[in-house]
């Protein structure tokens, strides 16, 4: 993941359920009185499709691969020497040209365009578009030495001028000394790493670089001056045509304007009063010029229109945005702030609406100049935030922009990260992009809904195809004290008799099952939804069938017990578990209802094999039992007075790198050699690169005594499909009778510096704080297991 700091410019201006028949127990007592409001939707009419692209991010989260779109861009872009890797922070830290956007990977950053291929490596894997900012200010760092002063400005040794068309032949080696980066052989680069935009895995969108209006403020070492209307027309088409002769394919993006003002006036570009003309604002300049350039040139300059959009909107006393979660009122202010977006009947309290209301909803007004000035031209809100971003506001309003965006036909959107807790707008995503945490998604097919009261409420609905035979619902309360009663009416050519609910709220960032339809009448029913709640309802047409039997069913035994976990099934209400002494059956329920994809079955006889199988209920009826999974519950073995001591050295269990520190206890009666003990911790690699590094960043043996090797695990064991295998060298010396080895701090990545996933690994547990027994990291000697339980 690549983490680009953020500050954006102020513009200039003045101003500153329940089935009432009982389908699913009411919501409990709220502080105000419900909400009753009327939901109606109708699959045959408004049917658009929904771009796939409006789910993107500029940072990734652990799920990256549920975000359809990724944009590499942000400040550093801007800067960007893709020659050496080079970049500079501008104004966000100290002008500094350095190799930050290498990430921890600092040893593969001398490679031409290595932070590119970092990053589109990782949408190869995920099938996510990849948007690539490419550099139109006129120059970019020449170094990595640190800050820049006011006196070493482009043009400067500390800088290379950017060129777009180089000319001459292309290669793939470019001589970073030779005072020039060339554009078209960046491309020529990607093109012939990747493949062209037309393939499956070219990189298919290419951005302007990143907000010229605030170039002279978050640049002023590369573009001292403020940029001019005419400027950033001409810089645009001379990039995009050195682009498009490279891969005619590829998809431009411009001008990446940073939020209203510089739609408006372009940040009062010094020109604009000269060029305005008859123009309304920047935009229909900027289109109407790029389609007289397209053309003279007899291609398309411009694909997509791409703008930023970080709300003005104001809540008690501060902006929604930038100031953390903010008070109730800022709180409230932020869940209805996407109406600016649609709503000409909302009227934010910001210096926007006050100044130019007539502007406002936002898409509308962009989509107007679109058909105006370039028809054919696509929108991207390419960054934007609603801040609050780990609170249940900001879920919420993700939520609600997400529908939006595809509701009202956007091209690409991608969310960027304000702050450190993202969590509850990570929920909103999966609310969209796999709801039942088994990759099931909002359908691809806008279709007509609308809601009574959209103060306190939303709703958008979709299909996956013309059979209409499952309709997705996203339904939000918006209000913060009162529950909605819901009345749904369905129009459409398909008869609508069940479904699950699906959802996230004020008490957790988790999405989980919230309740079960059973019965329809009519194409029509009620449901009951708490105060800030967040809701994707999936119905199905006629007779459903029952849900489909429960897969990747594990078994881990312990000591006298054995713990159960599935993968979730779509629709399923709750899960059957059941358990036998002989493979095959018969088997005996010993748990019903569980609303859980995990089950924990104690009081069991050490010695034993135990045989399980889960079923999967829904209102259509009970599936047919899962595959079988065995579990022998075991004692812990003898320790011959060793065991291992862990504790968590990075809480986080989805970043790059794993890191933990074990220490050794001796409580026998004899010392014991280091050098005949080996320490194994287990994990799975997850995605990504299958080479590990390990090191061991401080051990008070001395880390030159550790050592550190991979072992692949075949077959994969419950949490475990690898382990780190810990030996020592003479050197460490041996454990006294009542000693201790001291601690030992262990690390280890992936070659390519991709995530992992540590949540469900058999030996990580992020609550270990502090240095406790731990049995899920076993220890031989002399090759004997001596401490701790292996994964079965």
């Amino acid at each position: 993941m690549i983490s680009l700091s953020k500050t954006k410019g102020i513009a200039s201006v003045a101003g500153a359920a329940v089935l009432l028949s009982a389908l699913l127990p009411l919501a409990p007592a709220a502080h105000a009185a419900p909400v009753n409001v009327s939901i109606t939707v109708d699959t045959g009419a408004e049917r658009t499709n929904i771009s796939p692209y409006i789910y993107g991010t500029n940072q990734d989260f652990p799920n990256v691969g549920d975000y359809t779109a990724r944009r590499l861009g942000g400040n550093r872009l801007t800067g960007y020497n893709w020659e050496t890797n080079a970049s500079n922070a501008g104004s966000d830290w100290l002008h500094s040209s350095d190799d930050y956007l290498c990430g921890a990977n600092v040893s593969g950053c001398s490679a031409p365009g290595a932070t590119v291929t970092k990053f589109h490596d990782v949408s190869v894997a995920n099938g996510s578009y990849s948007l690539v900012t490419l550099q139109m200010a006129g120059y970019v760092a020449a170094d990595k030495n640190g800050s820049v002063s006011e006196s070493e400005a482009a043009p400067s040794s500390r800088w290379r001028q950017v060129v777009n068309e180089k000319g001459s032949p292309y290669t793939l080696t470019p001589d970073p000394n030779d005072g020039s980066v060339y554009m078209d052989e960046e491309v020529n680069f990607l093109v012939n790493k990747y493949g062209s935009a037309a393939t499956s895995t070219g990189i298919r969108g290419y951005s302007l670089d990143n907000e010229p209006a605030l170039w002279s403020s978050t640049h002023p070492r590369i573009h001292s001056a403020k940029v001019g209307a005419k400027e950033l027309v001409d810089r645009s088409v001379a990039l995009s045509k050195a682009v498009k002769a490279v891969d005619p394919a590829a998809e431009i993006f411009g001008p990446a304007l940073y939020g209203f003002y510089a739609y408006y006036a372009l940040q009062d570009a010094p020109d604009w009063p000269a060029e305005k003309g008859s123009y309304n604002w920047y935009v229909d300049y900027y289109l109407d010029k790029m389609k007289q350039a397209s053309a003279t040139a007899g291609k398309r300059l411009l694909d997509t229109l791409d703008v930023h959009w970080y709300p003005e909107a104001q809540g008690g006393g501060q902006r929604i945005v930038f100031g953390g979660t903010g008070n109730t009122d800022t709180q409230k202010a932020r869940v209805q702030a996407p109406r600016s977006l649609w709503d000409p009947t909302y009227h934010e309290d910001s210096w926007i609406n006050t100044s130019f209301s007539s502007y406002l909803p936002i898409i509308p007004r962009l989509k107007s100049s679109i058909d105006s000035y370039y028809p054919g031209t696509k929108l991207a809100i390419t960054e934007y935030s609603y801040g609050g971003e780990g609170d249940i506001s900001g879920g919420i309003a993700q939520a609600d922009a997400l529908g939006i965006f595809g509701k009202y036909g956007l091209y690409f959107a991608s969310f960027w990260k304000l702050e450190s807790d993202s969590d509850y707008v990570n929920s909103a995503f999966k609310l969209y992009r796999n709801y039942d945490g088994n990759g099931s998604k909002f359908g691809d097919i806008h279709v007509k809904a609308d809601t009574s009261d959209i103060a306190n409420s939303s709703v958008y609905a979709s299909v996956n195809d013309a059979t209409n035979s499952e309709l997705h619902l996203i339904v939000l309360n918006k209000s913060f004290d009162s529950s909605l009663n819901a009345n749904i009416q369905i129009a459409g050519d398909k008869t609508y008799t069940s479904g699950v609910v699906y959802g996230f709220d004020s008490t957790g960032t988790a999405l989980s099952q919230k309740g079960v339809i059973s019965s329809i009448s009519g194409n029509q029913f009620a449901y009951s939804i708490p105060p800030l709640t967040a809701y994707h309802i999936v119905l199905q047409s006629g007779n459903s069938s029952t849900p489909a039997a429960p897969t990747g069913v594990t078994a881990t035994a312990g000591d006298a017990r054995v713990d159960l976990a599935w993968a979730p099934v779509s629709g399923a209400a709750s899960y059957n578990v059941k358990r036998a002494t002989t493979s095959g059956g018969p088997y005996a329920t010993v748990a019903s209802g569980v609303t859980s994809t995990a089950y924990a079955d104690t009081g069991l006889t050490n010695g034993t094999t135990y045989y399980y199988v889960v079923s999967a209920v829904h209102p259509a009826g009970e599936s047919a039992n899962s595959a079988q999974a065995v579990a022998t519950p075991q004692g812990a073995p003898p320790t011959g007075g060793l065991a291992v001591q862990y504790k968590v050295n990075n809480a986080s269990p989805n970043d790059n790198q794993v890191m933990a520190q074990f220490n050794i206890k001796n409580a026998g009666a004899s010392p014991v050699a280091m050098n005949s003990l080996k320490l194994r911790y287990y994990f799975t690699k997850d995605a990504g690169s299958s080479a590990l590094q390990f090191w061991s960043d401080w051990a008070q043996v001395g880390s030159s005594n550790v050592s550190g090797s991979f072992v692949a695990m075949n077959p994969a064991k419950t949490g475990a499909d690898a382990y780190l295998e810990i030996s020592f060298g003479p050197g460490a010396g041996s454990i006294a009778p009542g000693g201790q080895s001291g601690e030992i701090q262990a690390r280890f990545a992936k070659s390519d510096w991709s995530n992992f996933d540590e949540a469900n690994d058999y030996s990580y547990d992020g609550t270990k704080s502090s240095f406790v027994d731990w049995s899920r990291v076993t220890l031989y000697r002399n090759g004997t297991l001596v401490w701790g339980t292996e994964p079965s």
